[in-house]
C-alpha cells in the first residue's frame, strides 16, 4: 500500500520570498526531526545547499552521496555562490557532510578539479564504468544523504533537462545504483533539476 510508505509534505511557496534557502532548509529541518526520510523533488540544484543544511543538524554525521553529469563545485558560477552549480562547494565548505561521493561526472574542468581536491572529494567518474560506481554506491555506511540530478542520465533517456551531457546512464543503471546502497542508511533525499519545458512526451517526469 503505497499510501502507507509515503505521505505527501506539500509544496513550498518560495516565489517573491526574499529568503528562499531559509524556508526550504526550516521545512527540512522540520522533517529530519520527525525522523523519517523525506524525498525532496526540486528545481535546480541549488536548493541542495538548504536541504542538506537542514538536514545535518539531525544526524552526529553525513555522507552525500551526488549523482550528476557535473561536480557542481564551482567557487561561484557567474558571480553567484549560491548557483545551481555550487551547492556542493558550500556544503563541503561548512563542512556539512564528513564524505562527499561523486558518481557519473563527465564534464570537470580544471577549477573543479582543484575544488574537488581541496575538499578531498571522492568522484568516481563516467569513464570508470557502471561497476565501479555499483562498488561505491554499496560501500556506503549511514547515515546518506542522496542527491539525483537528473542529468546524471544520458538525454536520451531524459531529455527535460536543462543542461544536458551525452554519454550518461541508462534508467536501469541509474535504477541498479540507487538500489546498492545498503538498506537502512538512507536518511533523506533529493531529485532535481527537471525542466518540463523540455520534456518529451513525459518520459524525463515518468
Amino acid at each position: 500500500d503505497v499510501a502507507a510508505l509515503l505521505q505527501d509534505a506539500g509544496d513550498l511557496a518560495l516565489e517573491g520570498q526574499p529568503d528562499p534557502h531559509g524556508i526550504i532548509q526550516a521545512k527540512a529541518a522540520a522533517l529530519a526531526s520527525r525522523g523519517v526520510t523525506p524525498i525532496f523533488l526540486g528545481g535546480d540544484h541549488s536548493i541542495s545547499w538548504s536541504l542538506i543544511r537542514g538536514v545535518r543538524p539531525a544526524y552526529a554525521s553525513l555522507t552525500v552521496l551526488h549523482l550528476d553529469a557535473h561536480p557542481d563545485l564551482y567557487h561561484d558560477f557567474e558571480g553567484d555562490p549560491h548557483s545551481h552549480a555550487s551547492p556542493f562547494a558550500r556544503v563541503m565548505e561548512e563542512r556539512l557532510a564528513g564524505r562527499l561521493v561523486q558518481l557519473g561526472i563527465r564534464t570537470l574542468n580544471r577549477h573543479q578539479q582543484e575544488q574537488a581536491e581541496r575538499f578531498g572529494v571522492e568522484i568516481v567518474p563516467m569513464r570508470a564504468g557502471h561497476e565501479a560506481m555499483l562498488a561505491a554506491a554499496g560501500s556506503l555506511r549511514g547515515p546518506v544523504y542522496l542527491s539525483v540530478d537528473i542529468d546524471v542520465l544520458d538525454p536520451a533517456f531524459a531529455p527535460g533537462i536543462s543542461h544536458p551531457e551525452p554519454g550518461g546512464l541508462t534508467t536501469r543503471e541509474l535504477v541498479s545504483i540507487l538500489q546498492a546502497i545498503p538498506k537502512g542508511v538512507l536518511v533523506a533525499a533529493d531529485v532535481v533539476e527537471l525542466n518540463p519545458a523540455n520534456d518529451l512526451r513525459d518520459l524525463t517526469a515518468r
